[in-house]
């Protein structure tokens, strides 16, 4: 083979490359519009409106025959969802990376969850036990889904290239809910005009989230390409029927997972940090709605306002920590992160009752470090992961990503109901950055990543 034609072929499998990264940044295109417009804007205050509506008289809603404070309502079922998430991921991931077939099972998940999205539109009235049912399954959804499409990352970009493809993702992601919260914005302020009541362009905006992410959805489905596994071949070897082996129930599959992990203990010890970290920043995300309306008692136009700060800010975020990651490498950027996260929700105890401008510095400031310190975290993980693990580790992985943590959520409810006073309930997750702080700077990530079989950057 003569040089022009290897240079042929290193050139074409570039291209098809880049063309597979841009397929694959459409997913979060797709699907964060429902974390952002559903999950952190418009379902906890609506959710919570509607519980309150069938709450008794004194403030309890009766799910199941449990009394449950409508204030904690939305968080339990963010919590719950979770406990779903942690039976179907390892199932999943693991028929993945047995099989090679992601793609339909991506697309699977993600159709599901923008069909319980969409179902958000005939949330009226007292009917609380219909929002919570498909919280939970949007959510479970849309962490199977996240586990498949992150899964994808060590195959279509080289470890030199991780860092800055995986940040582009999040920033498609926050500039799709940009974008759409900008509608969702005017829809919401000008319901009026639109010849709808507020409950109305509530439930527009929430049904429009499903279908955006149903609709995107297919140009990822187009791009990306499944791949044989080591796994698929050896079962094709020994099985001539050509049937992988039978997957093992979620609870197994799971302890499964964590048995393997723990050969290689290093990327054990950066998952716990990541699970911890990971879960203060996503119950910041989901409940921060709910404590600018209900203890700062700041309007739904002034809530919308904020995260779309937020989103255009965190576009900037997530490139321009890539790139101090380029310079200082991710771990040292993602602790910096956590420190800024940490004084942050400080700031946010003290902020007084009806301040709009200190809660729209707020949202600036997690605008900056959202985007950088998820986007770097999920780049520095698939270093970690052993070749042809990789939908299996992810979905250990995506059990404390995109809102599907469920000991923040937890904890927030808990400590609201103790207490009854969301101030407190925002500053217990400060022990969640805390704690994650300390044990990832135990984690020396270049052995972890040579432990793993992989080859470690020059910067990380």
């Amino acid at each position: 083979m003569d040089i022009d034609t290897v240079r042929t072929a290193a050139s074409d499998e570039a291209a098809e490359r880049r063309r597979e990264q841009r397929g694959w940044y459409f997913y979060d295109w797709a699907c964060s519009v429902y974390s952002t417009s559903v999950l952190t804007v418009f379902l906890g205050p609506y959710l919570t409106s509607v519980a309150k509506r069938a709450a008794d008289a004194d403030g309890y809603v009766h799910p199941l025959g449990i009394p449950v404070r409508a204030g904690s309502f939305f968080a339990y079922s963010v919590s719950l969802s979770v406990i779903v998430a942690v039976l179907v991921m390892p199932l999943v991931g693991a028929a993945a990376d047995r099989s090679g077939r992601k793609k339909p099972l991506l697309g699977a998940a993600a159709y599901v969850g923008a069909a319980a999205t969409t179902g958000m539109f005939f949330l009226g009235g007292d009917r609380y036990l219909l929002g919570g049912a498909l919280l939970i399954v949007a959510n479970a959804a849309q962490s199977v889904a996240m586990m498949l499409y992150n899964s994808y990352l060590p195959q279509i970009a080289p470890p030199e290239e991780r860092d800055a493809v995986s940040s582009r993702g999040w920033a498609f992601g926050y500039a799709a809910g940009s974008l759409v919260l900008v509608v969702n914005l005017v829809l919401y302020l000008a319901h009026d005009s639109f010849g709808v009541s507020e409950s109305m362009a509530v439930r527009i905006c929430l049904a429009s989230a499903g279908l955006w992410w149903g609709g995107f959805t297919l140009i990822p489905l187009l791009r990306l390409r499944d791949r044989p596994t080591a796994a698929r071949e050896a079962a094709a070897r020994t099985d001539p029927t050509g049937r992988t082996a039978r997957t093992a129930p979620g609870l197994r599959q799971l302890a499964a997972t964590v048995r393997d992990m723990r050969r290689h203990p290093l990327t054990l010890s950066f998952l716990l940090a990541y699970l911890i970290y990971n879960d203060g920043i996503q119950t910041v995300i989901s409940q921060a709605s709910v404590y600018g309306s209900e203890e700062l008692g700041l309007g739904q136009s002034t809530l919308i306002g904020a995260v779309l700060l937020v989103q255009v800010l965190a576009v900037a975020g997530a490139l321009g920590m890539g790139r101090l990651a380029r310079t200082y490498g991710a771990k040292r950027t993602i602790l910096g992160s956590l420190a800024a996260w940490t004084l942050t929700l400080g700031t946010g105890y003290f902020l007084p009752a009806g301040a709009p401008v200190g809660f729209f510095l707020l949202a600036a400031a997690i605008g900056l470090v959202l985007g950088g310190s998820q986007a770097l975290s999920r780049s520095l993980f698939s270093h970690l992961v052993p070749p042809g693990k990789e939908a299996e580790y992810f979905s250990a992985y995506e059990m404390s990503d995109r809102g599907m943590s469920w000991l923040g959520p937890l904890l927030f409810g808990v400590t609201y109901q103790l207490t009854g006073s969301y101030r407190d309930a925002i500053i217990s997750l400060v022990v969640f950055f805390l704690v994650g702080f300390l044990l990832l700077v135990r984690v020396p990530v270049r052995q972890a990543i040579g432990d793993a079989g992989n080859p470690v950057p020059e910067k990380i």
